[in-house]
């Protein structure tokens, strides 16, 4: 496919964004998001994150198969996590559950620095060279067991969280600077939700349900890394 007919799809995902944000508002909170997320991943190339024949496919609203029972998120909710994480120029961002590397590409155009791990080492190797090729030099990819975060960069403005724990990890918390924000998924598989956990410039927590949704589960704390 060419590039043009890729914008022209890539615009009819941002149209199907737009209609969803104000369909789920009763949720969020949000009629709309930022000017800032919504112009990056209205010129993000989801078809560079998805396998060759999927291609076609990339700008549909919906996750898609990227191997080893994972997907690329439903642009939606990419476009409603990053609205959520609120990321700014200066951040620091930790993303656990690198996938493709999609979700870090439109964090690495949004703050200054990128962490993204996944515990299959596959999807972070393709993840890093994939990242690599589209020159974005302000991510760095590793293989580790996210639900222990990345302790050797803490702690994190940001941290955006791909899969789903019944609880949310304490290492996730505790990496989390004062003033830091965290989006992930929590709750048991069919029970999921997506909240925002804040903390506070003291160092308290608050959380708020968002919407319910439905990812792939985190690995347990004793999963080993580079098991698929």
């Amino acid at each position: 496919m060419s590039e043009e007919m890729f914008e022209k799809l890539r615009q009819q995902m941002i149209t199907e964004i737009v209609t969803e944000a104000a369909l789920t508002v009763g949720h969020t909170g949000r009629a709309s998001f930022s000017e800032r997320v919504m112009r990056v991943v209205g010129s993000m190339p989801r078809h560079e994150f998805v396998p060759v024949e999927l291609q076609p496919y990339a700008y549909l609203n919906r996750p898609l198969p990227i191997g080893y029972e994972k997907t690329v998120s439903q642009p939606f909710i990419v476009a409603l996590m990053t609205d959520l994480l609120a990321p700014e120029a200066d951040d620091v961002v930790l993303e656990v559950g690198a996938g493709a590397g999609y979700q870090a590409a439109i964090l690495a155009e949004l703050a200054k620095r990128v962490y993204t791990v996944d515990i299959i080492e596959e999807l972070a190797r393709g993840a890093e060279r994939r990242l690599k090729r589209l020159g974005y030099e302000n991510v760095e990819v590793a293989i580790a067991n996210g639900y222990y975060g990345f302790p050797e960069h803490a702690p994190y403005d940001r941290i955006m969280v791909t899969a789903a724990s019944d609880l949310i990890p304490p290492p996730l918390l505790a990496q989390l600077k004062p003033g830091g924000r965290m989006v992930i998924p929590t709750g048991i598989p069919d029970k999921q939700t997506l909240v925002l956990v804040e903390k506070s410039a003291t160092g308290s927590l608050s959380t708020r349900e968002i919407l319910p949704v439905r990812f792939s589960e985190l690995e347990d704390p004793g999963a080993t890394v580079g098991a698929a």
